[in-house]
């Protein structure tokens, strides 16, 4: 039985709003810059007048994605055409057993991906794709983590430029987004503004359903369910926990590339002496250990600091 990954959408605002939905960047090695597609984005009338309720399912099943650029990604436009997926298992840890968890791209005489097969080297929670030799000077291609939604359509979720002749790790977050705003599928966005404040759906502990609540003040509430026993002993869906964006502390420190260029991601911190520990990293997979970045307070002056950790969205920066 397939397992799928629902999001249930209620705008309890007055008036009509735009969402779009989107997934957490995945961890790539190479350092390369991340980008995110959105993923859907519907229209959605109040709840009150019209008793609508918008639904985006998606298939709970590992994708490698390759797709040719049309033009270096820019926020906005379309990354790319002519996609090749592959559904692909993760590497297990150590003394797990073996999975088919890499995947071999082709160029010619057109773009695809072949059967995955077992392979040594991606670390545990990774799949791996393979590049094969080609010119960048005449063709780009995007190489990432794709989703497959219930009605079977493919975007690639969040991607980088693939090199020629190179091994790409990549290892998926399954950690979904709701915002406000109009992006269509497979449109370049910016994930580390746009998950300001939005509503968080992690699939990461086991939830499978999320009723995602747009409230009249502008803040979210989700319900994270979960396949369970339900009073009568039957399996149905049994809610979990609760969130909500009111409750989260706002962002309060930032990191920087190490040009101090271009921000990364927002988190929180205790205070801001070396070494830094920023907790719930906006966009976790934008930071690479042993990297150079810039580190501070939103607004105020940041340090040159080494991402000497990282586990899940909290990083410490020396």
């Amino acid at each position: 039985m397939t397992t799928t990954i629902t999001i249930n959408v209620t705008n309890n605002s007055p008036t009509l709003q735009n969402f779009f939905f989107f997934q957490q960047p995945a961890q790539y090695s190479g350092g390369q810059q991340v980008y995110t597609n959105s993923l859907y984005s519907q229209a959605l009338l109040p709840y009150a007048t019209s008793g609508a309720v918008l639904t985006f399912s998606m298939v709970l099943q590992y994708y490698a994605g390759v797709q040719q650029q049309v033009a270096p990604p820019q926020i906005g436009q379309p990354s790319g055409q002519l996609a090749a997926i592959q559904a692909i298992n993760l590497t297990p840890a150590a003394g797990g057993t073996q999975t088919n968890n890499t995947t071999t791209m082709t160029v010619s005489p057109s773009l695809g991906l072949s059967v995955p097969v077992s392979t040594v080297g991606p670390q545990a929670g990774s799949f791996r794709i393979v590049t094969p030799t080609f010119n960048p000077m005449l063709n780009q291609y995007n190489a990432g983590s794709a989703v497959q939604s219930l009605a079977g359509g493919i975007t690639l979720s969040n991607f980088v430029t693939a090199q020629p002749t190179s091994n790409l790790d990549c290892q998926p977050v399954i950690k979904f987004y709701v915002q406000t705003g109009t992006y269509t599928a497979g449109t370049v966005m910016n994930f580390t503004s746009s998950s300001i404040n939005a509503a968080l759906c992690d699939a990461t502990p086991g939830y499978t359903t999320f009723n995602v609540s747009y409230n009249l003040d502008g803040t979210w509430t989700v319900t994270n369910m979960a396949l369970g026993r339900l009073a009568d002993g039957s399996l149905g869906l049994v809610e979990r926990s609760v969130s909500s964006t009111a409750l989260a502390a706002p962002a309060n420190a930032d990191v920087w590339n190490e040009a101090g260029t271009a921000q990364l991601a927002t988190g929180n911190a205790a205070n801001f002496n070396l070494p830094m520990t920023i907790a719930n990293l906006s966009n976790p997979g934008a930071i690479q250990i042993l990297k150079e970045y810039q580190v501070g307070q939103i607004g105020g002056q940041r340090k040159g600091a080494m991402c000497t950790a990282l586990a899940g969205a909290t990083g410490t920066f020396s």
